[in-house]
């Protein structure tokens, strides 16, 4: 399929290429404070590398892919606390991406596929998809990079379950997209509350079947969870590799879906 920054299109050819095929794909990450080793950009910089390295597998022929701008600020009350974060409340998050998709919708699109690199998004985009599946009778597909299954002998188990912010997930995707971003001084591990208690028999995590509310401060006092140390670029690229596979799929089987299995019949 072919794929384009619907920014670069003009309105006529945007008009000539959209239709009940075509794609449009909304990259949703965060500007919020990773540590003192990552960039506050982090987020969008993984969810733009993840999708770019996705869009290489798809090149050739088929329905039209449009790549729509970054929301670069999403909802990140969670980080709040810490300089550098910019949050959206999650009921104006719920309203822009409503509003894009409604713009979706009149333009002829109706196949929206919302790509988010950053956890505290996850309610937010859940509501906002179904509210334009109800408003305009789209698909609506939520694929959140972090829930991916990540390549046997990467990162260790117990990292990739606790290790929920600025840890060694994040930091070898940034190791290996932006290298120079990353402040290698300050790396460390910052051993968050949910490993403690899990060490210590507890069950009630921050994440899991049963979680709680939590503040990044909860997590550590850094703001960071995770041992950033057993980050490499070596693990990035395979992590990488593996996501932007992962992400091709899920963008072939959205152009490949039946839209006459769900709404009324057309």
């Amino acid at each position: 399929m072919a794929w384009y920054y619907w920014q670069d299109l003009t309105g006529p050819e945007l008009a000539t290429l959209a239709d009940d095929a075509a794609l449009a794909v909304l990259p949703v990450a965060a500007v919020e404070q990773h540590g003192p080793h990552l960039p506050l950009a982090t987020d969008v910089t993984i969810g733009e590398g993840l999708l770019g390295a996705a869009l290489e597998r798809l090149r050739g022929d088929g329905a039209p892919v449009f790549v729509l701008p970054t929301l670069a600020i999403g909802a990140s009350l969670e980080h709040t606390n810490f300089a550098g974060t910019l949050s959206l409340a999650p009921e104006t998050a719920i309203t822009t991406i409503e509003s894009i998709g409604a713009a979706l919708a009149r333009a002829g699109v109706r196949r929206l596929l919302l790509f988010n690199s950053h956890g505290g998004n996850k309610a937010v985009l859940d509501l906002a998809a179904l509210k334009l599946r109800a408003a305009h009778d789209m698909l609506v597909v939520k694929a959140n990079y972090f829930r991916f299954a990540a390549p046997a002998n990467t990162l260790a188990a117990q990292e990739m379950a606790h290790g929920l912010h600025g840890g060694a997930l994040e930091t070898s995707l940034m190791l290996h997209f932006a290298p120079e971003a990353v402040r290698r001084a300050h790396i460390a591990d910052f051993k968050p509350i949910g490993a403690r208690r899990a060490e210590a028999g507890a069950t009630l995590l921050p994440e899991g079947d049963a979680g709680f509310a939590w503040m990044a401060e909860d997590l550590h006092p850094a703001g960071v969870a995770g041992d950033a140390r057993m980050a490499s670029a070596e693990h990035g690229a395979a992590l990488a590799a593996q996501f932007g596979a992962r992400l091709a799929e899920i963008i072939a089987e959205t152009l490949a879906f039946d839209l006459n299995t769900i709404g009324p019949p057309r």
